[in-house]
């Protein structure tokens, strides 16, 4: 008689959640260092939260060039929130460390086959810092945040209560709440400096609520409401900082659907790229993964 091999049960959702709070607490950018950023001139001499809003679309259309995951771009946002908000640096400096943080985040979370080569990277985003000043950068930032890379983040929370909703739905959780669009969505708010202050589990809670405010079935509206309403419980979220986040998520994505602005996916954000630089880069690069339309009727 052959004996089966039965798979160790997954922990309770609550022991699970726990755990992720937990780890949430270690990993948040430091806030006073973010409100230093925030108050700011830009003057070209300090560091301010509209470079870090252009760094981060930057990096969101490094991430599309290569077709990376929607993890490489959001642990490389959270990457580069956690080491601003420790470290003062010149805006001169800021491609470098946004540039790092993007290759810390590829060496974490993707394959090694599809891993590029530093000097690719640098060659891709028209950068004029070397390989070597990569390496010593990467290690600056790896030590300033005490070697610990893999942070809870917004992404993992949203598809973990994505995955909470459904199981409480069924089959209906799916259709109803598009977890392609929600990542789409997250991240665009990314691109806003001021979601860097906010729990990751927050932000995640509020693009869901606002995704469930859209729904036009009253029925459905409903049952995604008392799942949700679970969930907050468990978070032991307060109902006014949950209508304030939600409010903030709308605005940005309303004005991310406004064909004025500078969204992530908009031709000038695009990477221009000289000839000579496309004759050296490999044939798979150019298999852009787009990031998917977020529907207006979202905000």
């Amino acid at each position: 008689m052959i004996d089966k091999v039965t798979r160790p049960e997954s922990p309770p959702f609550a022991v699970q959640l726990k755990a992720l709070m937990d780890l949430e607490g270690r990993y948040q950018p430091k806030l006073s260092g973010l409100r230093i950023i925030e108050s700011a001139s830009d003057n070209g001499l300090r560091m301010t939260s509209r470079l870090r809003e252009l760094e981060v679309k930057d990096l969101l259309t490094l991430s599309r060039f290569f077709g990376f995951s929607s993890e490489t771009f959001c642990l490389a946002t959270s990457l580069l929130d956690r080491f601003l908000s420790v470290m003062k640096i010149q805006p001169k400096h800021l491609s470098c460390v946004g540039l790092c943080c993007f290759y810390i985040a590829v060496k974490s979370s993707e394959e090694n086959k599809n891993i590029p080569l530093a000097s690719d990277l640098i060659r891709i985003s028209q950068n004029r810092f070397t390989v070597s000043d990569m390496v010593r950068m990467e290690k600056i930032i790896m030590e300033k945040l005490n070697w610990k890379v893999k942070a809870p983040t917004a992404l993992r929370f949203l598809r973990f209560f994505h995955g909470y909703i459904q199981e409480q739905l069924g089959e209906d959780g799916e259709m109803l709440l598009s977890l392609e669009s929600l990542e789409a969505q997250l991240k665009a708010c990314h691109c806003s400096f001021v979601f860097s202050k906010m729990k990751p589990s927050l932000l995640a809670m509020a693009l869901l609520c606002l995704e469930v405010d859209d729904q036009h079935n009253p029925e459905d509206r409903n049952q995604l409401s008392e799942a949700l309403k679970s969930l907050q419980k468990l978070l032991t979220i307060r109902d006014g900082d949950l209508v304030c986040v939600r409010e903030l998520v709308g605005k940005c994505l309303a004005e991310y659907s406004n064909a004025k602005c500078s969204r992530p996916n908009v031709q000038r954000l695009r990477w221009t790229i000289s000839g000579r630089t496309a004759r050296q880069l490999k044939h798979s690069y150019y298999k852009i993964t787009h990031l998917p339309t977020i529907p207006e009727s979202a905000c």
